[in-house]
């Protein structure tokens, strides 16, 4: 297929690279010019800095921008492709937005004449790359037809959700309360130790090996030990889900404690000036201890 991929960060980048790999023709849209070198070096047919250049020659969309914000000017602002893509085109929405904002994508792109895959990914760069994330999508089944393609092509494992637009991205904002508050939580307990004394390599294989480990510990708090802030998923990421996250919760009037606590602990790292690190240096809101490492910028 001719296919679109909008957001060449650390899992767009994943998702083109393995869309390249199983044979697809892509067309990569980021504005950095290092992302694009990247991906034409990998073998993607053209890249450019605005999805309108290439909309009217693709069979297929797919979105792993940041935000909806960026979702919103992508199809419909100033730029947009939605009135440029053949009709019938299926967008397949892999941002992580709030249910309410994927509903809205859903219904415009409708009326723009075209289908929706609302379809959230995790797994991490290293899985994008692989071509093994795990897709958490819903809507129509003529969608997911028409895109099977690309889903072959960057995921090991999907999920159907349901027919209805907004069911996909509620599962993810609900698994981005449980991956936030493993890193804060593993965040917490390895501050703990380096205040009690205990080498953070100790702490970190007694963990892993024993009952309290999580994928999220195990993975993120690697990064605590060798002190390498280097940003796969950075702290305003988590900022931002777990925002998602809360802002549901109020909306259905449900009490949120855990998540609402490691809200609090990433937008506390944030202002102190670690956005833009890794999400694992959210324990550097902690006070009163030494942890290894360096600024990423160093």
């Amino acid at each position: 297929m001719r296919v679109m991929v909008v957001g060449l960060g650390s899992m767009g980048m994943g998702a083109a690279l393995s869309l390249v790999r199983a044979g697809h023709e892509v067309f990569g849209v980021d504005p950095r010019c290092e992302a694009r070198a990247e991906l034409r070096y990998a073998g993607a047919r053209e890249t450019g800095p605005r999805g309108l250049d290439f909309a009217c020659r693709v069979e297929a969309v797919l979105i792993l921008t940041v935000n909806a914000e960026q979702v919103e000017s992508v199809l419909f602002g100033e730029a947009g492709i939605a009135g440029k893509l053949p009709a019938g085109t299926p967008v397949m929405i892999s941002s992580t937005v709030s249910a309410d904002d994927a509903r809205r994508f859903g219904t415009d792109l409708e009326q723009a004449g075209h289908m929706m895959l609302d379809a959230p990914v995790s797994g991490g760069p290293a899985k994008a790359r692989e071509g093994a994330m795990t897709v958490m999508a819903a809507g129509s089944e003529k969608a997911f037809e028409r895109l099977a393609p690309v889903l072959d092509a960057v995921a090991e494992r999907v999920f159907r959700i349901s027919d209805r637009i907004g069911d996909g991205a509620a599962v993810k904002v609900i698994h981005q309360l449980l991956a936030g508050v493993h890193i804060a939580a593993g965040a917490e307990a390895m501050a703990l130790a380096t205040r009690a004394g205990i080498p953070l390599e100790t702490m970190y294989e007694v963990v892993t090996n024993a009952a309290g480990n999580s994928w999220m510990f195990e993975n993120r708090m690697r990064h605590v030990v060798d002190g390498d802030y280097t940003p796969r998923s950075t702290v305003d990421i988590f900022v931002k889900d777990l925002g998602l996250v809360t802002d549901a919760g109020r909306a259905l009037g449900f009490p949120l404690p855990l998540a609402s606590t490691a809200y609090t602990m990433f937008a506390s790292a944030s202002m102190a000036g670690y956005g833009r690190w890794d999400d694992s240096a959210v324990i550097k809101m902690f006070p009163g201890i030494t942890l290894p490492g360096k600024n990423p910028e160093e």
